[in-house]
């Protein structure tokens, strides 16, 4: 792939000052029509040591406006990267819709430099790279067009440009640059491997010969006005894959997987506070080891409007340390989350090592609420379970500690609840108009809570169907299963 970006392509002077003017000014104005559109840029800045993607970053902050424009370096993990998820970093540096984001070092950095250092094996760089492609389809999915640059030094040119610029910087060349550059051919070869495996239709790389500054420059400048005004061309919809739709699994008419929930479950006032201190008591001890373990937690809380979920948060979260916990209670997205993928939001929200997050609603939202209520198009619900299943597995190759429940009730007890919510006065606040509206799709919500069970309920990170009629069992058998997962994740 490579040998085609070693002719020796090259501008003059007087072609590029001629060519320059007419190009910054494409770039800004076709940044400002950006502003108004439904999708962002991520421009990936990636290349042999040497070839002047410092130099690339500066100047496309130079050609374009920096508002709406930001550069996210990934050099060394920093402690709060490391204990958490690898692509956390990743997703916090995403650009929102209307805006550019550059990434100098990316997701593809780590792994190439893994395996061309014999860190990793080649099972370990393929499957880097299968995540690699993943991710980037998650992103193009959802509208984000992604420009793939790679600029190339032949080993000579390279040696040649590593001198240049040491002597007219007065500096030596840094010992993690010298290891690179006695490791060309290992490097060559393994980033071939990587851009191969990873260059699709709808985020293909772009190869640029570096040798010459002002030809690698144009060049650049050249692709990434060409890719944006093309993607605007295609207008707001244009999405870069046909994905296949993933039909239901379950009908109408057949049983639902709720039905097999024991509802008929209780637990009188005795046993309830026995067994509720004596819980709490454990979960507190085991939650105190998994800080010294560095284990993290993420739970997730989802069931039917007043199945008690609140209630059984609270009830988790009386047996923990304050300092080691956070809540976060899922609404409606904030016009900041709806500019990001759906995802983004609960990403930002991951527990360092050693502390707990805990969900009420989730990620879960887009294939329950969002499917039923037409709130997403049905290929993107449909897209969503491959999305969440890659999820929850990252964080569990992580070290992550995945507790799924749902919270399951019938629709006369719903409905006893409402009834109550509406007479107490301080329980008013809690049932809304649309508490009734979802009550009236019921039918609709447990098919694709079927569905959704079918699809995401994973060896490494099941769901727990939780009994809910009785208040008390259900926040027992929670908090057990909480201290259960807990002690084997420490064992």
């Amino acid at each position: 792939m490579f040998e085609f970006a070693e002719l020796g392509n090259k501008i003059s002077r007087q072609e590029f000052d001629e060519r320059e003017p007419e190009l910054h000014a494409g770039l800004l104005a076709v940044q400002r029509k950006l502003r108004d559109a439904n999708f962002s840029v991520v421009v990936i800045v990636s290349g042999v040591e040497g070839a002047g993607k410092g130099s690339v970053v500066s100047l496309l902050h130079k050609w374009m406006d920096p508002r709406g424009l930001t550069t996210a370096a990934f050099w060394d993990e920093t402690d709060e990267e490391r204990q958490r998820p690898r692509y956390w970093r990743f997703w916090r540096a995403m650009p929102p819709k209307g805006e550019i984001g550059i990434m100098f070092g990316s997701w593809y950095t780590q792994p190439i430099v893994d395996y061309a250092l014999k860190h990793a094996k080649r099972s370990e760089f393929d499957q880097a790279l299968e995540r690699v492609r993943h991710f980037e389809d998650t992103l193009v999915d959802d509208g984000t067009l992604i420009i793939k640059l790679w600029f190339h030094l032949s080993k000579k040119a390279q040696q040649k440009h590593l001198a240049k610029e040491a002597k007219e910087k007065n500096i030596a060349v840094s010992p993690f640059t010298k290891a690179y550059a006695r490791s060309y051919d290992r490097f060559a070869l393994v980033s071939e491997r990587a851009l191969r495996k990873t260059d699709v239709r709808h985020a293909p790389w772009h190869i640029i010969d570096a040798s010459n500054a002002r030809y690698r420059d144009m060049k650049t400048g050249e692709i990434v006005l060409e890719r944006v005004t093309q993607r605007m061309s295609e207008g707001v919809i244009a999405s870069g894959r046909k994905g296949v739709s993933a039909a239901s699994l379950h009908k109408a008419d057949e049983p639902a997987v709720l039905s097999t929930v024991p509802l008929d479950l209780k637990f009188d006032e005795i046993r309830y506070k026995t067994r509720l201190k004596k819980y709490q008591r454990e979960l507190y001890q085991l939650a105190w080891k998994a800080h010294q373990r560095h284990i993290d937690t993420v739970a997730v809380f989802e069931g039917w409007d007043a199945a008690g979920k609140g209630g059984i948060i609270r009830r988790v979260t009386q047996a923990l340390d304050a300092r080691l916990y956070r809540v976060i209670s899922i609404a409606a997205p904030t016009d900041e989350e709806k500019a990001q993928h759906y995802l983004w939001r609960f990403w930002r929200h991951i527990p360092r090592d050693g502390y707990h997050t805990f969900y009420d609603r989730s990620w879960y939202g887009r294939v329950l609420v969002e499917r039923v209520e037409g709130f997403a198009q049905p290929q993107e619900w449909q897209r969503a379970y491959q999305e969440i299943n890659s999820f929850e597995e990252q964080l569990v190759e992580h070290g992550t500690l995945v507790l799924k429940f749902w919270i399951h009730i019938d629709p006369d007890e719903q409905l006893r609840r409402f009834r109550e919510r509406e007479t107490v006065e301080w329980k008013r606040h809690k049932i809304t108009d649309e508490d009734w509206r979802n009550r009236e799709r019921w039918a609709d919500y447990e098919l694709a809570v079927s569905d959704m069970m079918s699809r995401t309920s994973t060896e490494i990170a099941p769901w727990s169907l939780i009994p809910g009629n009785d208040k008390r069992y259900a926040r027992i058998e929670v908090i057990k299963m909480f201290v259960e997962r807990l002690e084997q994740a420490l064992s």
